[in-house]
């Protein structure tokens, strides 16, 4: 029962990631994490004697506890890498600021040298 309910609930969220990809709310870039992350889950659930013998292969008692081991690291990865693109992104915020500035002058040296030959 465990099982189904886990596969179900999984592919419900592939679909959902699917969906976000196709109506343009996310890009296949930032959603490929999320994708593997569901496809895992997913193989997880079928062969879950493979997944509690690396459990006990990397020391841990419980697979549970392997588990959310292995769900932390993934979403410190994850903010590290969504920290990182914030980063990116006011980066390019100051620079278009700043772009826009010299605009902005340059479009009132413009009106002020029209209304000088013009008035």
């Amino acid at each position: 029962m465990t099982k189904i309910l886990t596969v179900g609930i999984l592919t419900i969220f592939l679909f959902m990631i699917i969906q976000l990809c196709r109506s343009g709310k996310l890009t296949f870039k930032y959603a490929l994490g999320w994708l593997v992350f569901g496809v895992v889950g997913i193989g997880g659930a079928f062969f879950d004697q493979s997944v509690a013998a690396l459990a006990h292969g990397c020391g841990f008692i419980l697979t549970s506890n392997f588990i959310f081991f292995g769900l932390i690291v993934f979403f410190i990865i994850l903010s590290l890498f969504l920290t990182t693109f914030l980063c990116q992104q006011n980066k390019r915020n100051d620079i278009m600021a700043q772009k826009i500035a010299l605009l902005q002058d340059e479009l009132q040296i413009i009106k002020n040298d029209l209304k000088k030959t013009h008035g």
